[in-house]
């Protein structure tokens, strides 16, 4: 609601922080419609730049006002029929909820909004339209030196025009672009301001410079870091949905003083977004970002990265190149996990995220439990004999991955179509859900345990607290020439799994990293111990006492028909009783139907529950010496 103040109320809303004997006031949550940037009419260019402007702004405002409280919310992101951010302010604003009785300022300019917070800012920082880069150099420097982000544009109704040029006349505190307008980063004689000379890449030398000068320097917080698409979006914003530029993202990243980048991962062509670079230039600036963050971590905290490869726009087919979406996908993870850095997956299709600042200061509980099973329970639920064999029964037994839930943005936007379908709970469902998301969305993990059923358990998703692959995390690491980074990995999972007490990993993406070898498999068994589904490994395998499955089929199809064909003719093939499929995005409904269509036509496949599946499974294993030694196919 919007909320009106008597003279008197703001008054004291001013001097009751500083007398003695009275509690901390908190201020009203700023709110701030920006979906307008969503339905503009994009054929006219300054609307387009005012799509991009605008929440740029914003997105760096609420980075650093958000910081240490949660100060300002907006309302953007749009699935379909839902507006996201609503639906998770109107979930916490309930009696009894976090949010519930908190005062609100509606501002409904952009212009009063900068104006209310610009006490909290030191200025702006300037970047260059002809640079595309420096748009993510200016959200690194945003979170940095407190400063909002402002594109270069003399056009009259541009926020240049109207907060720097004329207006509010805010200070700028670094160009990213010459005041005349010309660019600062050409790509040729030395870098400005260091001693290094140019790539011949304007967009390399954006990123070098910030590297010497904020990261080189102990400035930047390089546990965070944001691969989102720079600028160039403004030439190809019809390639994704509006809000893929995912500026929305920023905030979070800009509240932890993290860097940016917008880097293609292949070292055999040139980036599809600066064709005259030489080839691998983006590749060798991604490698020595990654490593300066390692060493600045010291080797023993990830690098936590929001984002994806912009796969719609460059670095692949679609733009051009020579290279598949998912081989893109990979090679990115390959690279960062050789430097101990992990991915939050906001990948095209559900991209988008807003409020993570705002959102980061919800409060957890220490520890959200779950139940697990014991021999005992599966003896009184028939799973096993007297004799404590499996009881199979001619049945063959089934799990589903419930996924891809590796991504804030993702779950964030999905709860309402698939956690909140009115089928839940009908069947036992094993839910894929990275942990670390709780560090952007934990009112959102938390809404999930809290409003769970009996049937629906949590498992870890792709590959544990956050998505790399662990092969590169095993020495030799020939990428990047590091020290393993198994211990660090192990130290890192280990208080995720904890709270919210997870003790299997629905899916390891081993892609195009190697195999787990026996310390690999011996660090997930420290923080994952009931079971693990890697790609890389043999079909069946009991690792000291965690059991291991090697990942099999996605079920993707529309038709539950087809769905369960696709099941049945998968278990028929194979020399095993238990089986693995991954699903992507199904609502709860299309598993029952699923499930239905398995009971026509093979009532003997049945689906379990996770804690029975893999305890089962480990019994199995350890009463056949063979499938446990991994000689079975």
């Amino acid at each position: 609601m919007k909320h009106v103040y008597t003279r008197f109320a703001v008054f004291l809303l001013l001097i009751l922080p500083y007398v003695t004997g009275f509690a901390q006031v908190k201020r009203p949550i700023g709110i701030f419609d920006l979906r307008y940037t969503l339905t503009s009419d994009v054929k006219v260019p300054q609307n387009l730049n005012t799509a991009w402007e605008d929440v740029h702004l914003i997105a760096t405002l609420q980075g650093i006002v958000n910081r240490k409280s949660p100060e300002l919310y907006i309302k953007f992101v749009e699935n379909g029929p839902v507006n996201i951010d609503q639906y998770w302010w109107n979930l916490y604003r309930q009696k009894g909820k976090w949010l519930y009785g908190r005062d609100t300022m509606v501002y409904t300019n952009i212009l009063a909004l900068v104006n209310a917070y610009k006490n909290e800012i030191s200025g702006v920082v300037v970047y260059d339209p002809k640079v595309a880069s420096t748009s993510n150099v200016a959200s690194s420097i945003s979170g940095i030196e407190n400063l909002i982000a402002i594109r270069y544009d003399k056009d009259p109704s541009s926020l240049y025009s109207r907060l720097v040029v004329g207006g509010t006349k805010l200070p700028v505190k670094s160009w990213l672009v010459n005041p005349d307008g010309s660019s600062r980063f050409k790509g040729t004689g030395s870098i400005p301001g260091t001693e290094r000379l140019s790539t011949g890449s304007p967009k390399n030398d954006a990123y070098l410079w910030f590297l010497e000068k904020y990261i080189k320097t102990g400035k930047c917080n390089t546990k965070y870091g944001a691969y989102y698409i720079d600028q160039e979006w403004l030439k190809m914003s019809k390639l994704a949905g509006r809000n893929h530029h995912t500026l929305s993202n920023h905030d979070f990243f800009v509240s932890k003083k993290g860097f940016f980048f917008d880097l293609s991962p292949w070292g055999d062509e040139a980036a599809t977004d600066e064709l005259s670079q030489k080839v691998g230039t983006d590749l060798s600036t991604l490698k020595e970002l990654l490593l300066a963050a390692y060493k600045q971590n010291k080797g023993d905290a990830f690098t936590y990265l929001g984002g994806f490869p912009p796969w719609a726009f460059k670095y692949t087919k679609h733009a051009g190149g020579s290279h598949d979406d998912v081989p893109t996908e990979w090679e990115y993870s390959r690279i960062i996990s050789a430097y101990n850095a992990f991915k939050d997956a906001d990948a095209i299709g559900y991209g988008a995220l807003a409020n993570a600042s705002f959102w980061q200061h919800f409060p957890l509980k220490e520890k959200y439990k779950q139940k697990w099973v014991t021999p005992g329970d599966l003896q009184k639920t028939g799973y096993l004999r007297a004799d404590g064999s499996v009881n199979f029964n001619g049945r063959d037994f089934i799990i589903f991955y419930v996924g891809d839930y590796d991504a804030s943005s993702w779950l964030s936007q999905m709860t309402p179509f698939m956690w909140d379908n009115k089928e839940r709970g009908k069947l036992p469902l094993m839910w894929s859900i990275s942990p670390v998301l709780e560090e952007r969305i934990p009112m959102a993990m938390a809404y999930l345990r809290e409003s769970a059923s009996a049937k629906d358990y949590f498992v870890a998703a792709d590959n544990g607290a956050g998505y790399l692959m662990p092969g590169m995390l095993q020495s030799p690491r020939p990428i990047s020439g590091l020290p393993d980074g198994l211990d660090a990995w192990v130290k890192h999972n280990i208080p995720y799994y904890k709270r919210w007490d997870i003790t299997i990993s629905g899916f390891i993406i081993d892609g195009l990293a190697p195999a787990l070898n026996s310390k690999g498999l011996d660090a997930y068994a420290k923080f994952s111990p009931n079971g693990i589904v890697p790609q890389k490994t043999p079909l069946t395998l009991l690792h000291g006492n965690m059991p291991v499955l090697r990942a099999d089929a996605d079920i993707n199809q529309g038709s539950a028909v087809e769905a369960a064909n696709a099941i049945i003719d998968r278990v028929d093939k194979r020399n095993l009783h238990f089986h693995w499929f991954r699903n992507i995005l199904k609502d709860p409904g299309w598993y029952v139907r699923v499930v239905e269509e398995l009971k026509k036509k093979n009532p003997k496949i049945e689906l379990l529950d996770a804690p029975t599946f893999f305890q089962l499974y480990r019994i199995w294993l350890k009463q056949n010496p063979a499938a446990a030694a991994g000689k079975i196919n």
